[in-house]
């Protein structure tokens, strides 16, 4: 195991036996102790120490670095979805933080390799990461550093414009394309009528009504000729890749910067699972197995940092592992089903258990098939929100201190499964790439209830232009107005729908004036 001690080498084979006897399943794991600078740099290029040269890489590891030497951060360990998968130990730890950690790592990677969430993700991208790498470094040869390194920042700033979801989404065939188009073309009619009942024909379906519907589907295929893509295109960078007007090299560089965004993808659906997950494993073992009495101070001092959480913030370990533990003891008690849904005596409820024992069973079926957002909306309960404290908070300006702002326990919910959505990140389609029939790339924001920051639009209008060449606007909602903010390469323009659709019939919009 690289350069780790003989001692830590016994404790690590003796952990993992542990581990694989709970029923955890892992690919090997390569072990390494690294200085916190070497950690620090790691960290800054997402694990991958051999990731291409970008100035961004470095202004997270001066951010690391700064947050170590000030005392205001510490990283222990990073474990890399790969197969095999490597993990880092921070040198100068103590023995009980490294047997913590490898135990932690363990349960990570038994989390990598059986969530089925990872199923998609190239296993071996340490070598694509670092061919990826080889690639970027010939075009700043060939281009010069700053033509490729400007053209990154702008990949860079619209990274997250992916379809997440897309990988686990079946194709449809096109066979089944052009069944589903003879099948809408059809669906004029209002009721199918079958040959012994031709006699209702012009009753269930009369002839006028057939004609203007069949004139009405004529006006929308001649409008969406005008129109592509025919739907709208999660999946921004992928739309960008075809049909952006992009050198060979760009087409590449942008490629990367999307490949790579698809394999960190998983690992942010699923940050409460996977962090509460290893929780639960490294405390079930150093608890029962791994610490002697003179280790309990100094494991429960490191043990309570990792999982403190401020009555105002968020910390994935502490959620997700004590929904695991709720999971693991409603299972056991048999807390669960059509009897116990349908309970509503109190005491009961408390007293309820049935030793049905399928704690365990259940807690790694979960494993294997949630995400973050199926994982708290099936199984954050209002029990558990109160028996944890978890309300939603304000500030107060008169008395300058965080109160509770409700214990509403579906507004809890909601707002916790809002933020999980998408990372919390506003939601962005390519609409029209034959906007204004001009060629200008149009895009929509999903709005639901939370306005895009202004100067973030307006950095990305510039930066995807940049990609794209030509004008691109984004239709969005601001102030409960719907505008539609563009860049057109010199300024930025914005312009009220409302406005526009109150205009007097025959006056011209100041879109129009403008063009």
């Amino acid at each position: 195991m690289a350069n780790i001690s003989l001692e830590l080498e016994r404790w690590r084979a003796k952990i993992e036996k542990m581990a694989s006897g709970y029923g955890l399943d892992f690919f090997d794991t390569i072990f390494e102790i690294v200085t916190y600078d070497q950690m620090n740099q790691l960290a800054a290029y997402g694990g991958f120490p051999v990731r291409y040269p970008h100035w961004r890489f470095g202004m997270e590891y001066e951010s690391l670095s700064k947050g170590y030497e000030y005392g205001l951060s510490k990283i222990y360990e990073m474990v890399i979805n790969t197969d095999p998968s490597y993990a880092y130990l921070l040198e100068g730890n103590r023995l009980v933080d490294h047997k913590l950690v490898i135990a932690h790592v363990f349960g990570h990677v038994d989390f990598f390799k059986n969530n089925q969430w990872f199923t998609h993700t190239n296993r071996k991208m340490m070598d694509v990461m670092a061919n990826h790498s080889t690639r970027i470094r010939r075009y700043i040869d060939r281009y010069g550093r700053e033509t490729v390194e400007d053209f990154i920042d702008a990949c860079l700033s619209i990274e997250n414009l992916i379809d997440r979801y897309s990988p686990y989404i079946k194709k449809e065939t096109q066979a089944e394309l052009k069944a589903e188009e003879e099948r809408q073309k059809k669906s004029a009619y209002l009721l199918p009528v079958d040959q012994e009942r031709e006699y209702l024909d012009e009753y269930i379906n009369p002839p006028d009504f057939i004609e203007q519907m069949q004139k009405k589907t004529a006006e929308q295929e001649a409008i969406q000729e005008l129109k592509f893509p025919n739907q709208p295109e999660r999946d921004v960078l992928l739309f960008l890749m075809h049909y952006a007007p992009l050198k060979a090299w760009q087409q590449d560089v942008l490629g990367i910067i999307r490949e790579e965004s698809y394999y960190y993808a998983p690992q942010g659906m699923t940050k409460i699972m996977n962090e509460g997950w290893a929780s639960y494993w490294h405390s079930t073992m150093m608890t029962k197995d791994i610490m002697d009495d003179s280790e309990i101070i100094d494991y429960a001092d490191v043990n309570s940092g990792t999982m403190a959480m401020s009555p105002t913030g968020f910390n994935p370990y502490k959620v997700g592992v004590e929904l695991y533990r709720d999971i693991e003891s409603r299972w056991n008690k048999g807390q669960f089903g059509k009897e116990w849904n349908e309970c509503t005596d109190i005491a009961t409820k408390k007293s309820w258990d049935t030793g049905a024992g399928l704690g365990k069973e259940k807690i790694f079926e979960v494993r294997r098939n949630y995400n973050d957002v199926t994982f708290i909306d099936e199984f954050l309960t209002e029990e558990f929100c109160i028996k944890n404290k978890f309300f939603v908070y304000k500030f107060n300006k008169r008395t300058g201190k965080y109160e509770i702002d409700t214990r509403d326990f579906p507004l809890i919910k909601k707002q916790l499964l809002f933020q999980l959505t998408n990372f919390g990140q506003p939601i962005i389609k390519v609409e029209n790439a034959n906007f204004k029939n001009r060629g200008e790339l149009l895009l929509v924001h999903l709005w639901e209830g939370i306005d895009m920051q202004p100067d973030f639009m307006k950095a990305t209008l510039v930066n995807v232009f940049k990609i794209w060449r030509r004008p691109v606007h984004i239709a969005t909602v601001q102030d409960q107005k719907r505008i539609v903010v563009g860049f057109d390469g010199k300024e930025i323009s914005e312009l009220n729908i409302d406005e526009e659709e109150k205009l007097p019939e025959g006056q011209e919009s100041k879109a129009d004036k403008k063009s």
